[in-house]
């Protein structure tokens, strides 16, 4: 059995690895991953960028220092330089996921993404509600279980999430190891939070008027008698 988990966590890092890994093509070619005809694209990187190119000005730094200490051991040499451009490709690679799949508000429904780590599929028709609501989750990490265990799911950004959508009934969110998480309330950050809550408004209003325009259409074809 702890085979068997141990096998399925294994495989769900190397599929992490490939999205974060083809996050980075995306990115250099200025593409975007399941943003279609008629989906409006809701933006969240830029919040965390300053802090992950710090990190990459660091780790760059850092590099340089150890190729130098290390000159004369050539393979502790080579060990550390693979280990330290995997770890600049991975911080970039976060960066790029975060940039390349963003959230997706479109006609079916609204995509919530945390990069290449969380996907969640909201159906317009169990979205109760939709608000700006700017939280700060990890200053309340107290609060932050708790939360969970009521049914909110916080996909924070910079420690801050800006937008909160209350649902009729839960949506399953699965987490990097696979841990499923039932949520009626999802709060994430986009980069414009008061404009990503009123596009997923006029995306649930279009679709209340497609649904009543087809009622009418359909109650004209019946013939009366």
């Amino acid at each position: 059995m702890d085979e068997g988990r141990g096998g399925g966590t294994g495989r769900r890092l190397l599929a992490y690895e490939k999205r974060w890994m083809a996050s980075l093509v995306l990115w250099v070619t200025r593409r975007r991953d399941g943003v279609g005809a008629g989906e409006r694209a809701l933006g969240y990187a830029r919040a965390q960028a300053p802090m992950l190119y710090g990190f990459v000005f660091v780790c760059l730094v850092e590099t340089v220092g150890v190729t130098f200490l290390l000159a004369k051991f050539p393979v502790v040499h080579w060990v550390m330089l693979v280990l330290d451009v995997y770890t600049l490709a991975m911080v970039l690679g976060f960066q790029a996921a975060a940039v390349t799949r963003p959230h997706v508000v479109g006609p079916g429904g609204l995509r919530v993404r945390n990069g290449a780590l969380l996907d969640v599929w909201i159906p317009l028709e169990r979205i109760a509600s939709v608000r700006y609501d700017l939280r700060f989750p990890k200053a309340e990490a107290a609060g932050r279980q708790a939360q969970e265990r009521d049914g909110a799911l916080e996909m924070a950004v910079a420690a801050q999430t800006c937008v909160t959508v209350e649902l009729t009934e839960p949506v399953t969110a699965v987490k990097l190891l696979g841990q499923r998480v039932e949520a009626r309330t999802v709060r994430f950050h986009a980069d414009e939070g008061r404009a990503a809550a009123a596009a997923i408004r006029e995306a649930i209003a279009s679709r209340k008027e497609r649904e009543e325009g087809a009622g009418e259409e359909g109650r004209g074809l019946v013939t009366p008698v």
